[in-house]
């Protein structure tokens, strides 16, 4: 991986330091150079402020007409699975108008994870990308990845040849998947993520979601009722440990937050799991064994539970959005990278801040 630092002056004649995350020779005459990876390894920025936050999907006309019109034959939406995932076809995301936006914030709550294919999404330029996104959420800066070259809101997706982090941080495990919810840690944790992917395995490197709502509808009622009068405690001291260790850059320094095991969309009313492999870490107010086991047991429900998951091939002009309140996702990176045959796999993820989580029966997060 390459590891070269910049230095670009900026309008305030401050020196901005930026680590580029891939290797300039590879990608000369890569059409998404402007998107490659780099880390900002100057600027800090203060830990997030508490704001009210209102979900475009309760402004929504539930019967969703402007978005997917009975009688445009057109536009194409199709189930991917009973219970989880909807694929678009025939509707360009860039051109929605405000109504359409505030019914796919509906749909994606609705069905966990929308996919938009044949989009122009990735060509329409950074600013109008970001502002897409604004529409939904205040945009999330992620305090330790890499991003887009003066874009800091896009997060970089980037698995190459010239940079094979993604996979190291995973290779003592049998596995490269890791369900998670974004950020899950932050006390005002992410609604919608916008991931657009720039450039494609010829097979390989899908992503699947499971449905959180679903995984917490299949619990017995016992064990539902223990869970929705419990918080769990979601860390991002991991993650900022691991960058640091790692020699990667932290802008923020990490929180925790308790947060209850089950919340309540604010849209839909439905009560969906929310604790995930990546940031949980305990349950507040058991005993360590009770703890441990308990969440093993969830971890495994949404881990392997197949018949409430979705995988989606990605193909050119393919975007997915989805709800991190109702699902949990994993990257699968199964390609060789070195295989020029296989590939890069290369995007950008646009990840909107949302509600305070809110329980059953007003269990709300809470956090020092």
């Amino acid at each position: 991986m390459s590891t070269a630092t910049t230095t670009v002056a900026t309008t305030e004649e401050a020196i901005l330091k930026l680590t580029l995350a891939y290797d300039k020779e590879i990608h000369e005459e890569y059409k998404y150079s402007a998107y490659l990876p780099v880390y900002d390894t100057k600027t800090k920025f203060p830990p997030l402020q508490p704001f009210e936050f209102n979900d475009r999907g309760l402004v929504a006309n539930k019967e969703k007409p402007n978005l997917l019109p009975k009688d445009n034959t057109s536009v194409k939406a199709t189930k991917l699975t009973p219970v989880i995932g909807t694929e678009i076809r025939g509707l360009q995301l860039s051109q929605l108008n405000d109504l359409q936006k505030d019914e796919l914030a509906l749909l994606i709550a609705e069905r966990g994870v929308v996919v938009f294919r044949d989009q122009d999404f990735k060509d329409i330029g950074l600013e109008k990308q970001k502002e897409f996104g604004k529409y939904f959420g205040p945009l999330h800066i992620h305090p330790v990845g890499s991003h887009v070259k003066d874009h800091i809101e896009l997060h970089n997706i980037y698995l190459g040849p010239d940079n094979e982090y993604r996979n190291q941080r995973r290779s003592t495990r049998l596995t490269t998947t890791g369900y998670h919810s974004d950020v899950s840690y932050e006390h005002q944790p992410p609604g919608i993520t916008i991931l657009t992917l720039l450039s494609v395995p010829s097979t390989g490197g899908d992503t699947a979601w499971a449905s959180q709502t679903a995984a917490y509808a299949r619990l017995s009622p016992p064990i539902q009722a223990l869970l929705e009068g419990l918080r769990a405690e979601h860390s991002g001291f991991p993650q900022a440990e691991g960058a640091r260790r790692d020699g990667k850059f932290v802008r923020r320094e990490p929180v925790k937050s308790e947060h209850p095991i089950v919340r309540v969309h604010p849209a839909t009313g439905q009560k969906a799991l929310f604790v995930n492999p990546g940031f949980t870490k305990r349950i507040v107010g058991l005993r360590d064994e009770e703890s441990e086991a308990l969440l093993k047991l969830l971890f495994t429900h949404i881990s392997l539970g197949q018949d409430f998951q979705v995988r989606v091939r990605w193909e050119e002009g393919t975007v997915a959005l989805w709800d991190n309140r109702v699902t949990a996702h994993t990257a699968i990176s199964d390609y060789n990278v070195h295989n020029p045959q296989e590939g890069l796999r290369h995007g950008f993820r646009i990840t909107t801040q949302a509600d305070r989580p809110k329980g059953v029966n007003g269990l709300e997060s809470v956090w020092e």
